[in-house]
């Protein structure tokens, strides 16, 4: 990609975008094989036949379902190849708008229970029902069960009435809502509702007509007990239920359109990890979430403190981390996350500088915090473990008004630990408290804020000779600590944001992001390698310390970012139009530091409190960076099963430097335009075939020998791939990707003490990825990658060296089952299995980080407000190495781990 000066090129992409759309629609217009032939639905205003459902007004007389016919009793009306012929060719209706149904309710009446979907288009939705065996089952097109924060969501209730075994409402696919009443001893008799003040409703009698005290279950995470009723309260009573999180498997992730996209209709593989497989797996560091996801491999070790950096398909990620589908503010590798307050996970592959500007090639990290409830909800938790580890989080939750149009929401914890290092540990505490008001039915502010402290001291690593090479000496213990006792830093951070969305119409919607940050590190410095002797012993080491620990190293920043989103038709085509802008900078200041030499360390013996030789090297400096970003896509939908994707960012980016000492400023700018072009066409409704083109690029800041400024690293990917719902709770993605990176800087063979813009690497290969509910109670998440990384051009390093940390074969696994009945209900197991082959240690593959199998196993117990698991890390106790650096720094994975968490919710 060649770096653009102009901004002219917006424009020109969009006027393509037009042309694009215009001759696809001349090729596409009106196919056959798109059509399908629908009969009328019945709807409120339309007479029902004896085997539908027909909608009424709550005020009306009831008419019960008499008869649902079962499946074979149903008429098709084309039933043969020669009657298709002879029909004539269906003409394509528009296609309604999915409605949101955005919380579902449970409520005792006198007659038995009623289930009401929450809508304000309740009138708009169409039912057709049918029976099998002693299942009601009811599909209502055209809507999905989705929560004001956008997540999808499932509603179950076990045994609420008499006669009645369970009640479901999910997501049956990305457009149909699926309503299962499931009877005792027959079917169970359903009646509907269509009533404007609450939604749908469908009242289900007992199997004696008559109330019933229900049977209380386990209710679904995040909700309260029901009350219970008395037999003469004919009013509604709220049982429980505004939604159970979808499991192992999601459908939606905006973060990759910044749109309410399901993910099937995306070209892009993205996966997502949701809280439930983060507490089935009892982890608490984000890196160990994305085990299970398919070329996502830590690239720091799991025991480092707050640091959350990952390889993706070859290329690391630095500081591509998005919160809430906004750009985290940038503070190096160092981003403040915990579990603790994040309801889920999303990995997006591939480039994603359409979006959201300069970043890494390979992908980007998405963290969503968990939001307000509008029941009351709180959790108390304790967990502890290996290593002196002590954990005490908490979750409260609710409305701060009686109209529930204020919500809170209040995550906290503190944590003590030593790690399996010498002389390591780690102390934090954060609290992250968030509040939501629906200003008026179409607008609504949620403000949050979170504040943490870290005391940590940083793990080195080890030389490779006595690790993954052999030393005559035999081979260094992993829980080596290389640096000295006294050393530590201190990083406390602050974040304030809002996030306003405003829906102008039921096509046009805009939000608006606001976040500030600040960081301050200080502490008592750092101790590490710097170069091994020959008798594979003794290690020359060096400290770097901040001169003046009264003044914090202090870095803040900010972001606004605002985005419209439009839905339209030109024609019988649908645009999805988005429009956006962004605006970033960061500023650091107090950069101060000083360098030198510390007594060397017998790594077989060591002592330490060597005092520290003289000063070598200081340094003290100011930087800022910053950009303005204007980006516009329009997801376009030629036919219902054909859709395609067109997008363009242009970005204005800016580096500034100042040395302090030196007296010298450097200032950098850099233009440059991010393109994506993706199809996805739909053959059948549960497979999505889709193709992308993308870009990306990231600034790079210096000169060449003579004078003139780096322009910015590139990247370009392809990607083809296919989503499949294997059921409708079963998903899996399979992804063929080739990516190039260009504009690395590597050494002016001509002049070593500057660089040239000639490097060149490469990754492609395949990846797998399996996610959901196999059978009722069985769940898995599951990834495998084969990925070839390499240097294509270089004048550092060989042609054909493999990239660092890029294993060729990979593959994460986690699957637990939970016991549906009987005497072991409540109890659930689960194993995780994790294999990464062989990674070079470094860009010269001067050695080799060898493979390694890990299982992991985990024990839970769920019933009614009592959680309670023991999750084992490292079952078999196997020696392995997560990463590297170089040669002098190889980080050893941790070794047979046990933490047992026990939590009440009230």
């Amino acid at each position: 990609m060649q770096v653009q000066r102009s901004p002219n090129l917006l424009s020109f992409v969009v006027s393509l975008s037009g042309c694009i759309t215009s001759v696809l629609m001349s090729l596409v217009a009106q196919p056959v094989w798109a059509q399908s032939t629908k009969t009328a639905p019945i709807t409120a205003s339309t007479e029902a036949s004896a085997d539908s459902t027909q909608l009424i007004t709550k005020k009306q007389v009831i008419k019960p379902i008499k008869k649902i016919q079962q499946l074979s009793q149903i008429t098709h009306f084309i039933s043969s190849a020669q009657q298709l012929v002879q029909s004539p060719t269906p003409v394509t209706a528009p296609t309604p708008e999915l409605v949101e149904v955005t919380g579902v309710k449970a409520n005792l009446t006198s007659k038995g229970v009623e289930v009401i979907l929450q809508t304000s288009k309740g009138q708009e939705l169409q039912i057709t029902n049918r029976s099998a065996g002693n299942n009601f089952i009811g599909d209502i097109p055209n809507a999905q069960l989705r929560l004001l924060s956008g997540e999808a969501f499932t509603f179950r209730s076990q045994k609420p009435i008499q006669g009645v075994i369970e009640i479901t409402v999910t997501n049956f696919d990305a457009s149909t809502i699926r309503v299962t009443v499931t009877g005792e001893a027959s079917l169970p008799a359903v009646e509907l509702y269509d009533s404007p003040d609450e939604g749908l409703i469908f009242s289900v009698a007992t199997a004696a007509s008559s109330a019933q005290q229900p049977q209380t279950q386990p209710q679904p995470d995040n909700q309260t007990q029901p009350s219970q009723p008395s037999a003469q309260n004919d009013e509604p009573i709220e049982l429980v239920v505004t939604g159970e999180q979808d499991g192992y498997g999601t459908t939606d992730a905006s973060s990759a359109t910044r749109t309410d996209t399901p993910i099937r209709d995306i070209p892009q593989s993205i996966q997502v990890i949701p809280r439930q497989v983060i507490e089935d797996r009892v982890v608490t560091n984000p890196d160990d979430t994305v085990r299970t996801v398919s070329g996502v491999i830590p690239s720091n070790p799991s025991y480092e403190a707050g640091l959350s950096s990952f390889s993706i398909r070859g290329f690391d990620s630095g500081s591509n981390i998005l919160r809430n589908g906004v750009r985290d503010i940038d503070f190096g590798s160092i981003s403040r996350n915990d579990l603790t307050n994040i309801e889920r996970v999303e990995i997006l592959k591939g480039p994603a500088s359409v979006l959201y500007g300069q970043g890494s090639l390979g992908g980007a990290v998405n963290i969503v915090t968990k939001q307000p409830l509008r029941d009351p909800f709180y959790n108390l938790e304790f967990l502890a473990g290996s290593y002196d580890l002590y954990r005490g989080p908490v979750d409260f939750s609710g409305p701060l008004n009686d109209s529930r149009t204020v919500l809170y929401r209040l995550n906290a914890f503190y944590q003590d630990s030593n790690t399996f290092i010498d002389f390591s540990r780690n102390n934090r505490w954060l609290v992250n408290p968030v509040v939501s008001w629906q200003i008026s039915p179409n607008t609504k502010l949620t403000i949050e804020g979170d504040v943490s402290k870290t005391v940590s001291q940083t793990s080195a690593g080890l030389p490779a000779v006595g690790t993954v090479l052999p030393n005559p000496n035999g081979k260094i213990p992993i829980n080596r600590f290389i640096g000295e006792p006294g050393d530590f830093e201190t990083a406390s951070f602050a974040r304030i944001g809002y996030d306003l969305q405003h829906q102008f119409s039921k096509n046009w919607s805009v939000r608006n992001v606001f976040r500030y940050a600040v960081l301050k590190r200080g502490g008592g410095g750092f101790t590490a390698g710097s170069s091994l002797d020959p008798d594979g012993r003794t290690l020359s080491r060096f400290y770097f310390d901040d001169p003046t620990p009264n003044t914090d190293d202090t870095v803040n920043g900010f972001i606004v970012a605002t985005d419209l989103t439009g839905k339209f038709q030109t024609g019988s085509i649908k645009h999805t139009l988005l429009f956006g802008t962004e605006v970033y900078n960061t500023k650091r200041t107090n950069n101060e530091y000083i360098f030198g030499e510390v007594a060397p360390l017998d790594l077989f013996n060591p002592v330490y409190g060597s005092p520290r030789g003289a000063v070598d090297n200081r340094g003290n400096s100011t930087q800022s960076s910053g950009f303005v970003g204007v980006y516009l896509q329009d997801q376009i939908a030629l036919v219902d099963n054909l859709k395609l994707v067109l997008g363009g960012r242009y970005d204005w980016a800016n580096q500034d430097s100042k040395d302090l000492l030196a007296d010298t400023k450097t200032s950098q700018s850099d233009e440059a335009f991010s393109p994506r072009v993706g199809i996805v066409y739909q053959p059948i409704e549960p497979i999505s075939l889709y193709a992308s083109y993308s870009r990306s690029f990231n600034p790079n800041s210096g000169t060449d020998a003579n004078g003139n400024l780096f322009e910015p690293e590139t990247g370009t990917q392809y990607e083809v791939g296919i989503k499949g719902d294997l059921s409708n709770k079963l998903s899996a993605t399979l992804a063929l990707f080739d990516l190039t990176r260009s504009n690395v800087l590597t050494s002016d063979p001509n002049n070593s003490n500057f660089s040239i813009q000639t490097g060149k690497q490469r990754s492609h290969g395949i990846e797998l990825d399996i996610s959901g509910e196999i059978l009722p109670g069985w769940s898995i998440a599951a990834g495998y990658a084969y990925i070839d990384a390499r240097i294509s051009e270089d004048t550092d390093y060989a042609v054909g060296n493999r990239l660092i940390n890029a294993p060729e074969n990979s593959f994460g696994l986690f699957t637990s089952y939970k016991f549906q009945s009987g005497s072991l209900e409540g109890w659930g197991l689960g194993l995780g299995f994790f294999y990464v082959g062989e990674r070079e240690g470094d860009l010269d593959n001067n050695f080799t980080l060898p493979s390694y199998f890990r299982t992991d196993a985990s024990i839970f117990y769920k019933r009614d407000r009592l959680r309670a698991a023991v999750s084992i890390k490292n079952l078999f106790n196997v020696d392995y190495y997560e990463s590297s650096s170089d040669i002098l720094r190889v980080f050893p994975g941790e070794p047979l781990t046990v933490q047992g968490r026990i939590s009440w919710q009230f």
